[in-house]
């Protein structure tokens, strides 16, 4: 099949090799890499020379040089099983170290690297958006109304991958400042300064080296709330001001202002508000993370603030004001008298500095009414965001009248971008629940009721649906003043949703948007958390007049195989009953829709994963448009490629054609975040790539870029590749073997006992199978031990099926032209070059030895080793398809460097690696009674493994 020439113009952009793996892609900032580790490396076997001895340096120096021999790791094995418990202790720490500090000088030189470009992925965007305006290919009244909905919203989990502590974060954010202060880049004015700077340096290391890297506890939910503020903190002070004005800059070179009003950067979080799973998130704890939120946000406004009170120093002596502000004060003053009896003499012909003193004074008031509890009160403190941005958008409006024009797009212009985007509370917080906590808690109240000939619980969908769909029309409550006596579960939601009306109230209308169903199969999974909202009055289809409303929008979240390919079918049934459509359209005509990675993944495969969710967005994108319904999609991505993890970029301009219409949401999970935004630089990037990839889908890219014939013929071939890919990985995890084959080989069940998330790591209830456990510790427990499965596996088998029947020609096709396949098959390069198998081959020859023998036909030996076998051959077959496809002879042949990278970095993990075997057979044989130094050493080569390799879950 031949390639369509346009498409081939227009999709056929190389990715960027380093944003798959985080590092650097260029000679130059490679070698700065290395020069800036070997530094930072020396210090530390300083520090460690200090703290523990010569003789242990001179040990960690030993154990690195064995684990290069060529020897499949017998003499270091032989060494480290005559290792005591600390010593193991201080080589875990060590080696862990290397790599924290390697990240860090990577993020650096990685930020180093993206400046370096003549343009940034903003301005690429809108010169492509401006050629598309002058060739009269783009509308202008199309490009602006899709500019006023255009929002990314990044949404912070609490997702247990993260397995570093944030003052570990803060000392290597530190590390990493000194570090560019002192780099040739930069340079120092005075041998002095580089003899400070490098003493500060190794203070900051040897401070690394005393700071304990495991979590005593594990984290409470408002924990891990405070742990997304402290990102959302720095984003908002050292990101978004610079960034917005861009943005605003860039569509107003094209011609199309960005409305005042827009939002198109905002964040969202899941702490304290995801129950799915978690006990630990209760109604009172989602109140206390709220509040918690606001407490941050208002302290970030009230700091913006205090800074135009600097900048504001306009004279009525010099300029002019407006009617408005003069009309704006004069109620200032009477509603807040004290205020203006303590600014008038200093700031008396100084109005916008005036102004900002009353605005000061309502923020304080806002923050202590919101601790207290207190109602709100009208003049006294803020309602909410909008209230802010009122006062804040009088001031400009007199700037601009009075020739201030620099001053209000300035600094003030600033201010509300940063404010739209954060909030009072600087994240939105979504709730989740699973779909069978609300049919418990109907059943319990129509079963109090008596109305129902069966038990509400043995009822089908369809007469579920039709009943709760009656429902919504009616204006009884279900539950009377005095409620009857109901189990702790039915009481459990009707409180959740009472909370969400609290909140709403107490906050304002944007601290909680949206509902997440979890395990939405089918159309009552919605309309019983419609029904339960009702209850709380959070929701009403209209009656006597008053039309429908809804405070709150409920999202399906669509996780498995068979809920994706039934979504578009279930969209469409939910838009079509009138109840509910009557609530969407009181919403803005807006349906949010959530996309699972994780368990879709984990149920088949990654490639069968990967297409339905591609198949899903088409369907979901057709639906949501024949029913006049703005589609909003969530993509619940995790941080490794086996949960949907890999460049945010590549995977927004992955999406079929239209399917993203301005505002789009993105889960950031575990080790991403630091990652990601621990450097303000490296946060600017990411952010902005991001926003312009969502610009130029939503704008650019609405139609096909490929011919109907083409694309069928795509789509046939990918059908085939997903199909043989899914039989194989489903028939893998169907052997009753492979799950004590995963639990032996893998330190999944010492995971638990790292303390790095709220939620417990196995759904409760279960029968320890493969079912019970949650994607996470599935996806986590693979990468350490360098196999890496959920990765990769079945994809050389769909591939291989592929080229069998004579689709070879059209593989490569897809890869050089079709964006959707070409970002898959880049992800599953990286992990196939971040997998092991012969430092997998040890876990399993050492800590698999006592499962039962094989009972496959004509085989020998342990069903460990059987099964490893299968694992050997699918990686072989998946490297040899791959190469095939993208034409290179080995992996990562078209990014040096960064394979160069990993090649280093797999030198200081292969001593990890070899320490976590021998160390989990100790852990083992001595079982319950295994001493807290061995526990503690097996810890902390997982936390060290996790930091060598990122993005491991």
């Amino acid at each position: 099949m031949t390639t369509d020439r346009t498409t081939t113009a227009l999709d056929a952009r190389d990715p960027d090799p380093g944003a798959f793996a985080g590092g650097v892609s260029s000679g130059t900032r490679h070698a700065a890499v290395r020069a800036g580790v070997r530094r930072l490396g020396d210090l530390l076997g300083q520090a460690l020379t200090r703290h523990e001895g010569a003789d242990t340096l001179a040990l960690v120096e030993q154990v690195r040089a064995l684990a290069r021999r060529p020897d499949n790791g017998a003499e270091l094995a032989r060494l480290l099983a005559g290792v005591d418990d600390p010593t193991a202790i201080v080589l875990a720490r060590a080696f862990t170290a290397y790599f924290q500090l390697a990240n860090i000088t990577e993020q650096l030189y990685r930020s180093r690297e993206l400046s370096d470009r003549a343009q940034g992925p903003l301005a690429e965007t809108f010169a492509r958006m401006g050629d598309a305006l002058d060739a009269g290919t783009l509308e202008r009244e199309l490009a602006s109304s899709i500019a006023g909905r255009l929002e990314l919203r990044p949404v912070f989990t609490a997702h247990p991958t993260e397995a570093s502590r944030r003052s570990v974060l803060d000392t290597l954010r530190r590390i990493a400042d000194l570090l560019d202060a002192d780099s040739p880049d930069v340079g120092t004015s005075r041998p002095a300064d580089t003899e400070r700077l490098g003493r500060r340096l190794a203070e900051m290391v040897d401070i690394l080296w005393q700071t304990d890297e495991l979590r005593v506890e594990r984290p409470k939910p408002t924990d891990e709330a405070r742990s997304a503020a402290y990102y959302l903190e720095l984003i908002a002070t050292e990101v978004l001001p610079d960034l917005l004005e861009e943005l605003d800059l860039a569509f107003a070179r094209v011609g199309i202002p960005l409305p005042a009003g827009a939002r198109p950067l905002r964040f969202g979080s899941w702490a304290g508000g995801d129950r799915d799973g978690n006990p630990n998130v209760t109604p009172a704890v989602t109140l206390e993370v709220l509040t918690l939120q606001h407490e941050f946000g208002i302290r970030l406004l009230t700091s913006a603030v205090e800074r135009l009170v600097k900048e504001l120093t306009a004279s009525t002596r010099v300029v002019t004001v407006s009617e408005g502000l003069v009309a704006s004060l004069a109620a200032d003053r009477v509603a807040l008298p004290e205020v203006y009896e303590r600014y008038v003499r200093l700031n008396a012909e100084e109005p916008y500095r005036l102004k900002c003193s009353y605005i000061l004074a309502r923020l304080a008031a806002t923050r202590d009414r919101l601790a207290a509890g207190r109602p709100h009160v009208a003049g006294h403190d803020y309602a909410g965001l909008p209230d802010v941005l009122d006062d804040l958008a009088v001031m400009r409006a007199s700037l601009t009248a009075g020739d201030g024009s620099l001053v209000a797009d300035g600094p003030l212009q600033r201010m509300i971008r940063t404010a739209n985007a954060t909030g009072l509370a600087l994240a939105t917080l979504d709730i989740r629940e699973h779909a069978d906590k609300h049919h418990g808690a109907l059943g319990a109240l129509y079963d109090l009721l008596g109305e129902l000939d069966v038990p509400y619980a043995e009822l089908d969908r369809p007469a579920r649906r039709a009943l709760l769909s009656a429902e919504l029309t009616r204006r009884r409550p279900l539950l009377g003043s005095a409620p009857p006596p109901l189990s702790d579960g039915a009481l459990g939601a009707l409180d959740l949703m009472r909370t969400i009306r609290v909140a709403l109230d107490r906050f304002g209308a944007d601290v909680i948007e949206s509902y997440i169903v979890s395990m939405t199969r089918d159309v009552d999974d919605i309309l019983a958390v419609a029904v339960l909202a009702r209850e709380a009055g959070l929701v009403g289809v209209g009656f006597a007049g008053r039309p429908a409303w809804a405070r709150i929008g409920f999202v399906p979240l669509f996780e498995t195989v068979a809920e994706l390919r039934s979504a578009g079918a279930l969209l469409d049934g939910m838009l079509t009953d009138p109840s509910y459509r009557a609530l969407v359209g009181a919403r803005g005509d807006v349906q949010e829709v959530m996309l699972g990675y994780s368990d879709s993944s984990k149920d088949a495969g990654i490639t069968a994963s990967q297409w339905e969710i591609h198949k899903a967005q088409r369907d979901l994108r057709d639906i949501a448009r024949r029913h006049g319904v703005v589609l909003r999609l969530f993509h619940g991505r995790g941080g490794s490629v086996g949960r949907g993890g890999g460049p945010s970029g590549e995977a927004i301009m992955a999406q079929p054609f239209g399917t993203l219409d301005g505002s789009i949401k993105v889960t950031e999970q575990g080790e991403v975040i630091s990652d990601k935004y621990t450097l303000p630089q490296l946060a600017r990037h990411n952010l902005e790539i991001a926003l312009s990839a969502v610009v130029e889908a939503s704008i650019l890219h609405r139609s096909a870029r490929l011919s109907p014939a083409v694309l069928a013929g795509w789509d046939t071939t990918m059908q085939a590749v997903a199909d043989s890919a899914r039989e194989t990985y489903q028939a893998f995890v169907a052997n009753p073997a492979l799950v004590p084959f995963f639990l032996a080989a893998t330190p999944v069940e010492e995971l638990g006992n790292l303390n790095i998330g709220s939620r417990p790591s196995r759904r409760p209830g279960g029968s320890g199978g493969l079912a019970d456990l949650r994607a996470i510790p599935w996806v986590f427990g693979w990468t350490q031990s360098r196999i890496i499965l959920p990765g990769w596996f079945g994809v050389g088998t769909g591939l291989a099926a592929a080229r069998a029947a004579g689709a070879g020609d059209t593989l490569a096709d897809m890869y050089h032209s079709w964006h959707f396949f070409r970002t898959f098959l880049g992800n599953v390069q990286m992990t196939l070059a971040k997998s092991d198998l012969a430092i997998a081959e040890r876990y399993v020859t050492t800590l698999t030895s006592d499962l039962a023998p094989t009972s496959a036909p004509g085989a020998a030996g342990s069903a460990g080793s059987a099964i490893f076998e299968t694992i050997r051959a699918e990686h072989a077959r998946t490297v040899r398809e791959v190469l095939a496809v993208t034409g290179q002879r080995e992996l990562l042949e078209n990014a040096p460097t960064l394979r160069h990278t990993l090649e280093v970095r797999d030198a200081y993990l292969a001593p990890l690696h070899a320490l976590q075997i021998s160390l989990l057979a100790r852990s083992r044989a001595a079982g319950p009674d295994a001493d807290p130094h061995l526990r503690r050493a097996l810890l902390l080569t997982i936390n060290g493994i996790a930091a060598g390799l990122r993005n491991t879950g």
